[in-house]
């Protein structure tokens, strides 16, 4: 790999300017490129097979083996990467990465045993971000992101998922395309926190057939259109006095579930 000897030293670099916008999520001035910052994702990402554009190395460190040597690598100080980074102390490297492109058919396989995760107006990016690693944990084919849904590739989601959305397949995805699935044979199960008549207990939904999960705002919960096509209700019983469960937590023990009664059935063949 060559290292570059100049020190970049100006914010207004091109190269700088890209990153800081792609730390802002403004797709447009950071050419679609997604911003990472620190070791472990920047590990991640490789091991991934993530397409790497530039990484930047602050003056203070040297750079990490794992950096392929095609990839452009610019050292800058470390003033400029503690400008841009969105954490509160950063580990001296960041890079520019380009977002792999999925399709609903990378979600929904033809073998009905999709499970899927809807992310329906969920607004807290650590919500998603825990979503997404649960999916991957329990063996999710994909997870889509609705209308009013935060960003899988915002800073705080990215790290929550540790690594995770490098993998699973995340897709935008509107109401239509979510109620279409029911012609592809997947059931659509809502999940909400009313115990009441016609709402199945987790542990007594099936969950072995391809199915997708729709956890709605962390708030208001889903919404009457989104109730409307769901094929059935389902909730999480527990004993505590507690209203309602984080929608992160709820998602997690949904999927938990899902993976727990698929591996039941795999056993027994």
């Amino acid at each position: 790999m060559m290292i570059p000897q100049a020190v970049v030293t100006s914010r207004t670099n091109t190269r700088v300017k890209q990153l800081r916008a792609a730390f802002q999520g403004q797709a447009r001035l950071s050419g679609g490129l997604v911003a990472i910052e620190g070791d472990h994702l920047l590990e991640e990402a490789i091991r991934s097979g993530m397409v790497l554009k530039t990484v930047f190395v602050s003056e203070r460190r040297e750079v990490p083996r794992m950096v392929p040597r095609s990839v452009e690598v610019l050292r800058v100080t470390n003033d400029i990467l503690t400008s841009v980074a969105e954490t509160q102390s950063p580990q001296g490297i960041a890079a520019l990465i380009v977002p792999p492109v999925r399709e609903l058919a990378d979600i929904v396989d033809a073998q009905g045993t999709a499970l899927i995760l809807v992310a329906a107006g969920l607004q807290d990016p650590g919500n998603l971000g825990t979503l997404v690693r649960s999916a991957e944990a329990f063996g999710a084919t994909g997870v889509l992101t609705t209308p009013g849904t935060v960003s899988a590739w915002n800073q705080k989601a990215l790290r929550a998922s540790v690594g995770s959305v490098f993998r699973m397949p995340v897709f935008a995805a509107t109401l239509d395309e979510v109620a279409g699935l029911r012609a592809r044979g997947i059931r659509l199960l809502a999940a909400v926190g009313e115990r009441e008549d016609g709402v199945v207990a987790a542990q007594s939904m099936d969950f072995v057939g391809a199915c997708a999960l729709m956890i709605g705002n962390e708030g208001a919960g889903l919404s009457d259109e989104w109730l409307a096509v769901a094929d059935a209700r389902v909730t999480i019983p527990y004993p505590g006095a507690v209203e309602s469960l984080n929608a992160g937590v709820a998602g997690s023990l949904l999927l938990y579930e899902a993976s727990r009664q698929r591996a039941a059935v795999a056993g027994a063949r």
